[in-house]
């Protein structure tokens, strides 16, 4: 990799600007301005991911000669719009990569396109996805998430070559590897985020409410203030699984885990991070299948926000690792 360090301003350093422009930097307008309208590029899809699971995303091809595919999925909460995803994919195809923006379930205002409701343990139909993008564009993709989306990637690059699908690389970033630690630093964090991710749950339950009328009741959750007992209860009322503890489980990932993965993986994270604790990364290194493992010292959540021009210096970093592997 070349020598290529995040070094924000001083007035963009501290971890919670860093994370709130992540989400909230006008990514869309920014790439206007330079010439580049991906949605108009792009056509909405909605996958066969079998067992009757449907999913939605959004394929953005090249008219001309492809440098390959590339999966994008968002975070818990976000979509194909959200704006980290939404700068990622365009800076992907200017340089000449397909790019595909998957949602996933109840997520891109899909909620009418499933019954049963989101988890994070939901790792089958992510998979179906990835089969079915792959009779869009037959290439073997890379897998780039984001927070949630991250570890959905990287269980893709452990979990996909059993059944046939194997990225030529899984990224995670900022992903979050270990859920109950996440969800406690939502609730001891700051206020703002706790309210933010509350609201966009309720949010989430009540489109969830109007699209499939009479099938479910939220009011235990909407009472709760923590997250922590807010996905307790939703485990033991909505899931298969009989406990909170056996939930986190299924898709909590250990640094051994990931040094064995089944495929070559990525993670780049931040020491900052205020929802990914950097204790979870300790004894993870760029070995075994670990192909590049980077803590920066700033970058908050999903951030990376390298000027004053809102730039993401992940995106370059992204596309660094891709030259890597095309060699």
């Amino acid at each position: 990799m070349t020598d290529d360090p995040f070094r924000p301003p001083f007035g963009l350093r501290h971890a919670l600007i860093q994370s709130t422009l992540a989400s909230k930097r006008p990514a869309r307008r920014l790439w206007l301005r330079r010439g580049l309208d991906l949605q108009t590029r792009s056509t909405r899809h909605v996958l066969d991911c079998g067992d009757g699971v449907r999913l939605s995303g959004w394929h953005t091809p090249l008219t001309g000669r492809s440098r390959g595919l590339v999966v994008l999925i968002h975070g818990w909460e976000g979509s194909h719009e959200s704006s980290y995803l939404h700068s990622m994919a365009c800076a992907l195809h200017q340089a000449h990569y397909a790019v595909f923006r998957l949602n996933l379930r109840d997520h891109g205002n899909s909620h009418d396109l499933n019954e049963a409701m989101f988890h994070s343990a939901r790792m089958d139909e992510v998979l179906g996805a990835l089969q079915a993008i792959a009779r869009l564009d037959a290439t073997p993709p890379v897998v780039v998430g984001f927070s949630l989306g991250g570890n959905f990637a990287l269980r893709v690059g452990m979990q996909g070559p059993a059944i046939g699908v194997t990225p030529r690389l899984s990224i995670g970033i900022s992903p979050a590897i270990h859920p109950r630690h996440t969800l406690e630093a939502i609730d001891q964090g700051p206020r703002l985020f706790q309210r933010y991710f509350l609201d966009k749950w309720r949010a989430t339950m009540t489109l969830k409410s109007q699209a499939w009328p009479g099938r479910y009741d939220f009011s235990a959750q909407h009472r709760l203030v923590n997250f922590v007992e807010m996905t307790r209860q939703f485990v033991e009322d909505y899931t298969e699984y009989g406990s909170i503890e056996a939930y986190f489980e299924r898709y909590t990932l250990t640094p051994s885990m990931l040094m064995q993965s089944a495929s070559p993986l990525a993670i780049i994270t931040a020491a900052d991070d205020s929802l990914v604790p950097i204790r979870d990364f300790a004894g993870l290194s760029s070995s075994g299948s670990i192909m590049h493992y980077e803590s920066t010292q700033r970058g908050g959540h999903c951030g990376f926000i390298e000027n004053w021009r809102l730039e993401s210096w992940v995106e370059r970093r992204v596309l660094q690792l891709l030259e890597q592997i095309a060699r």
